[in-house]
C-alpha cells in the first residue's frame, strides 16, 4: 500500500480540530497543529467507526453556531 491514509492494515490516530471536524491520521505521523488526538494507535477499522459515530454533522462548528444564532 503506498498510501499510508488508506492502509486497511495501517495504525491510526483520530484528530479533531477547533471545528469539530475529524481526520484518520497514520499512528507514525506527527499530529499537525490545530488538531487533537481523541482515538489513538487504533486499527482503520475501529478508526472509521469512531469517526462515523462521533461525527454526527459534517458542518463546521462555526457553521453551526452562525445558523443558530441567525434562527
Amino acid at each position: 500500500m503506498s498510501n499510508p491514509f488508506d492502509d486497511p492494515e495501517g495504525r491510526y490516530h483520530v484528530l479533531v480540530n477547533d471545528e469539530g471536524q475529524y481526520s484518520l491520521w497514520p499512528s507514525f505521523a506527527e499530529v499537525p497543529a490545530g488538531w487533537q488526538a481523541v482515538l489513538e494507535n487504533a486499527g482503520h477499522d475501529e478508526s472509521q467507526a469512531y469517526v462515523a459515530a462521533h461525527w454526527t454533522d459534517m458542518r463546521p462548528r462555526s457553521v453551526i453556531e452562525a445558523m443558530a444564532s441567525a434562527g
